[in-house]
């Protein structure tokens, strides 16, 4: 059998299967390279439910190459840390040739984290300022209508979150009118777009509240979520915005400013849409509560009819219970009357009782003061000092003479005695405190003697 391109002349050449070949190239790769060190950023890493981890490391460095690699479930037991996309790392493993795909990966063994990888570093700095301008500040967050009428969705027209949005209102909500708003989720284009489809919402005014989603992806596919014009759009919105980008672990800025975050597309639109059910129930409640309401009010109004009825055919019983009631008016208005005056003479006649005890205790206080005052002059006067044996000695110029000290031999004194005085010379002067001699301490000689009557 002929090959093509091939001469009958020439030698057949050996014929390798696919998976022979794979699995050659890597018996070479191994045996060429063995265990391999790389660094790189993390990217699209996912835990399986077995314990295997799957993820992309790209170049650190800014060149477009990817790598893709494995990691098992005993290596990735002995990790020390979370891994998570952006994040440097330096692993060790061996090349080899993934044959399902003929693609090359790596078996990862070890794993050591080196730092933030520069869009994830880029993702950390924009939320710090954003968060310090206040955009995602739990104060501004609106409620959600609890209602809608119509709901927006702003998302691409090929996405499959857009069919998840569309599917799970549909089965909770059939009654909610969608509106959508196509845009671009992904790429260098998709922020802008984003940005005109929420802005365009706000201007057409037609729906109840905004639905931003997408489905998941790595952080780069998701970025156009990080943007900083559409957080600030999200958060600027006019109607509120319930945002579900990615799977329940990845987290965008747009969610962290919109009134809402929703962990998937799909849950987003239920907590956007009240289940039909409930809503039925609700509004089957509610005209119960109006048919019992309005027959209730129907019979209060009958029964007050009724009474107006009897009123008006007995217009004499009427006038008799208004004249009894304003006999009864008067009578209290009377007692009332009574009463009042009854207190205030009460209390006049207190006030009275009071002051006259008031007086009367003044008049006892301000004599007994009187009292005191007098006996305290009568202390103070000196003719009953002197009544008691004390003589008042003054010199030549009137002034009292205290002390024996300045006084001399001769010094000429008078002396005042309660019923006179007399003019007295010092013979001597003897000082200090001590106890009297048997000899008085000062001797005098009367030079003349006057009586005269003592002053008052």
């Amino acid at each position: 059998m002929a090959t093509a391109g091939l001469t009958a002349d020439a030698p057949a050449a050996r014929a390798w299967s696919v998976a022979a070949l794979l699995l050659a190239v890597a018996d070479a790769l191994s045996a060429r390279l063995g265990a391999v060190t790389v660094r790189g950023e993390l990217s699209g890493f996912t835990r399986a439910a077995s314990g295997h981890c799957y993820f992309t490391l790209k170049d650190s460095e800014g060149q477009a190459a990817l790598l893709r690699c494995a990691m098992f479930r005993r290596a990735a037991s002995l990790l020390d840390f979370r891994p998570a996309d952006g994040q440097q790392v330096e692993i060790r493993g061996r090349i080899t040739v993934y044959e399902s795909r003929g693609e090359l990966q790596c078996v990862v063994e070890a794993m050591a984290r080196l730092g933030e990888g520069t869009l994830y570093e880029l993702f950390l700095k924009l939320r710090a300022r954003l968060q310090a301008a206040g955009l995602f500040d739990a104060s501004r967050k609106r409620p959600l209508p609890a209602w809608p009428r119509a709901l927006g969705v702003v998302t691409s027209l090929g996405a499959a979150a857009l069919h998840d949005v569309l599917s799970a209102i549909a089965r909770r909500a059939p009654q909610v009118r969608v509106v959508i708003y196509p845009c671009s989720v992904q790429g260098a284009e998709a922020p802008a777009q984003i940005v005109r489809a929420i802005a365009l919402a706000g201007e057409r005014n037609e729906v109840d509240a905004l639905i931003v989603c997408r489905g998941g992806g790595s952080l780069e596919d998701l970025w156009a979520f990080n943007d900083e014009s559409v957080v600030r759009s999200v958060a600027a919105s006019r109607l509120p915005v319930v945002c579900g980008v990615g799977h329940e672990t990845d987290v965008t800025l747009a969610e962290l400013a919109a009134d809402l975050r929703a962990p998937t597309p799909t849950a987003a639109a239920e907590l956007a849409t009240p289940r039909r059910d409930d809503a039925l129930a609700r509004l089957q409640a509610l005209a119960q509560a109006l048919r019992r309401a309005a027959s209730r009010r129907l019979d209060q109004q009958a029964q007050r009819l009724d009474r107006l009825a009897l009123q008006i055919g007995r217009p004499a019983r009427l006038l008799d219970q208004q004249s009894a009631r304003l006999d009864s008016l008067q009578a209290r208005q009377r007692a009332a009357v009574a009463q009042t005056l009854a207190l205030r003479q009460r209390r006049l006649d207190d006030l009275a009782r009071r002051l006259l005890t008031a007086q009367q205790l003044q008049r006892r206080r301000q004599a007994e003061c009187l009292d005191r005052l007098a006996l305290r002059l009568a202390a103070a006067d000196p003719h009953q000092v002197l009544s008691r044996g004390y003589a008042w000695l003054a010199d030549g110029a009137g002034r009292p003479v205290t002390r024996s000290a300045g006084l001399q031999v001769g010094t000429e004194l008078t002396a005042q005695w309660a019923d006179g005085r007399a003019a007295v010379q010092v013979l001597g002067v003897t000082p200090g405190l001590a106890e009297p001699p048997a000899v008085e301490p000062v001797a005098v000689t009367p030079v003349r003697a006057t009586r005269r009557r003592a002053r008052p």
